[in-house]
C-alpha cells in the first residue's frame, strides 16, 4: 500500500476511535452520548422503573444532565452547575453567574458547559474548582463537543455561540485555536464526525467544517432555522428545522438525500439506530423514519411538544415532553411501553446509563429511575 496512503488511513481510524469516548454503560459523558449526537446508549436499561429520588434547584432546569462515576452533572437557570450524587445528595455546586441551560460535557475528569451570558467553564468534576472560563459575545444554549488536533494527542472543544462563531479551543487551557463565522444564531451542539465539524443555525444553513483548521468544506441551505444538533452517521447528516421538515444530507455528494415535510418544528436532535432515526417535534409527535429512505415507519402522539432529544437504549426509545411525561417507545412499532408523570414539562434530553435514567424538569428538579 501507498506509505501516504497508510498514513491517512491510520490518521482517519485513530481520529473516529478517539473522538468517541469508550463506551461505558454506567456512564453518559454528553449530551448525546457520543461525538456523532446519535442519542444511543451502550446500556440497556428495561422497565418498569420506579422514581429512586429527586433533587430540587432554585429554578427552572432546561439544560440536560449527564452522568460521570456515579455522579450527575446538570445546570440550572438559577445561575448554578450542580454535581449530585447517585443518591440525591448535593456533592458541590458551581456559581456560573448566569442561567446554564446548554448540557455539561465530561472529558478527562473535567466538566464544560456554556452559559447564557456566553462564558464556557472549565471545572474540576470532583472538586468544582474552577480551571479556565472562555468568553464569547453572545449565549451558549448547546452543549461543547470534542475532537483531536493534528497530533492526535492534543484535546479541543468545539460550540456554537449567539455570536454567530463556532468556537474551538484547547481542552487544557481555553485558549483559542480557531473560529467560524455563521450567518447567525448557533442554538444546538456541533457534530463531531472524523476530520469534520457538522452543525446548523438560525442561518439555515448546514455547515460542513474541517476540525483541524476551521474552513469550511461545505454547505447546503435549507432556507429556515436550524434550531437543534445534527446527527451523523457515516456520511449521512440527519435534522429538522423550524418549518417542519426534516432533512437527510450526503455530505460527500453534498446535496439532500431525502426530505419529509408536515412536521411541526424540530427543536429536538435525532436519535440513528441502524436504518432507523428517530426524532420529536413541536406539534407532539415523535417520529421514526427510515434512514435510507425517509419513509415514516410509525409516529407516536404525546400530550404536548416534544422539545426533548429522544435516547435509544436496547430495544426502546425513551424520550420526554412538555406534557411532563418520561415514556419507553418499542423502536420496532412505536407503540408506549412504561410512562412515569413528574408533573412538570420536561425540555431536555434524558441521561441513560445501566443503573438509571436521569432526567430534570422545568419545576427545577432533578429525577432519577431505576429498576423496580
Amino acid at each position: 500500500m501507498n506509505p501516504f496512503l497508510l498514513i491517512s488511513l491510520l490518521y482517519i481510524t485513530t481520529s473516529l476511535s478517539a473522538a468517541a469516548q469508550v463506551p461505558n454503560p454506567e456512564n453518559w459523558l454528553s449530551f448525546r452520548g457520543n461525538a456523532q449526537l446519535t442519542g444511543v446508549s451502550p446500556a440497556t436499561i428495561v422497565p418498569p422503573l420506579k422514581l429512586l429520588w429527586s433533587f430540587k434547584t432554585d429554578d427552572a432546569i432546561k439544560s440536560s444532565p449527564v452522568i460521570y462515576n456515579s455522579t450527575i452533572f446538570i445546570g440550572s437557570n438559577d445561575g448554578f452547575l450542580y454535581a449530585v450524587s447517585s443518591t440525591g445528595t448535593l456533592k458541590w455546586k458551581f456559581n456560573a453567574g448566569s442561567s446554564i441551560e446548554a448540557p455539561p460535557l465530561v472529558l478527562d475528569n473535567m466538566v464544560f458547559v456554556g452559559s447564557l451570558e456566553g462564558v464556557v467553564f472549565a471545572i474540576n468534576a470532583g472538586t468544582g474548582k474552577l480551571k479556565w472560563k472562555y468568553v464569547t459575545e453572545g449565549q451558549i444554549s448547546g452543549s461543547c463537543n470534542w475532537t483531536l488536533g493534528p497530533d492526535l494527542k492534543q484535546k479541543r472543544l468545539l460550540f456554537g455561540s449567539y455570536d454567530y462563531f463556532l468556537h474551538c479551543v484547547d481542552a487544557a487551557t481555553g485558549k483559542l485555536l480557531w473560529k467560524y463565522e455563521s450567518g447567525n444564531y448557533i442554538n444546538g451542539a456541533a457534530c463531531v464526525s472524523g476530520k469534520k465539524a457538522v452543525f446548523g443555525g438560525c442561518d439555515g444553513i448546514l455547515h460542513i467544517i474541517n476540525t483541524l483548521n476551521g474552513k469550511a468544506s461545505g454547505s447546503i441551505n435549507v432556507g429556515t432555522y436550524i434550531p437543534a444538533s445534527t446527527a451523523v452517521s457515516g456520511d449521512l447528516a440527519f435534522f429538522g428545522n423550524y418549518d417542519g421538515v426534516f432533512y437527510c444530507v450526503d455530505m460527500k455528494l453534498k446535496k439532500i438525500k431525502w426530505k419529509t415535510e408536515g412536521g411541526g418544528p424540530f427543536l429536538a436532535s435525532p436519535a440513528i439506530s441502524g436504518k432507523r432515526v428517530i426524532t420529536g417535534s413541536q406539534n407532539k409527535t415523535l417520529y421514526c423514519y427510515d434512514a435510507g429512505t425517509g419513509k415514516m415507519l410509525w409516529k407516536f402522539k404525546a400530550l404536548n411538544k416534544i422539545d426533548a432529544s429522544p435516547v435509544i437504549t436496547g430495544n426502546s426509545v425513551v424520550v420526554a415532553s412538555a406534557d411532563g411525561r418520561l415514556r419507553f417507545i418499542d423502536i420496532a412499532t412505536g407503540t408506549e411501553t412504561w410512562k412515569f408523570e413528574v408533573g412538570s414539562a420536561i425540555s431536555g434530553t434524558p441521561a441513560v446509563t445501566s443503573k438509571m435514567i436521569v432526567v430534570a424538569a422545568e419545576d427545577g428538579k432533578i429525577y432519577a429511575f431505576g429498576p423496580k
